[in-house]
């Protein structure tokens, strides 16, 4: 899939996790189905490429929302291994 595509489904999630005030921290499957379903729905993903997209968006969240312009600086805050 294009990057560009796959981006667009990433910022599609992330403004529905917006709008409906949920934690960019949020971690519960059971809370997060909502967006995993419409994400299966809507691009027709299984569940596992699904809660890919949904995790990644609360990535993105959060990144957008960080003080640091670069998120290496803060990777560990994220779970990411960035060396």
């Amino acid at each position: 899939m294009e990057e560009s595509k796959y981006n667009l489904r990433i910022e599609k999630i992330a403004n529905q996790l917006i709008h409906d005030n949920v934690s960019i921290d949020e971690q519960d499957e059971k809370k997060l189905h909502k967006y995993r379903d419409f994400v299966k729905s809507e691009y027709n993903l299984n569940d596992d490429d699904s809660m890919k997209i949904v995790y990644e968006a609360l990535l993105y969240l959060k990144l957008k929302s960080s003080d640091s312009t670069d998120p290496l600086q803060h990777g560990d805050k994220f779970g990411a291994g960035f060396s």
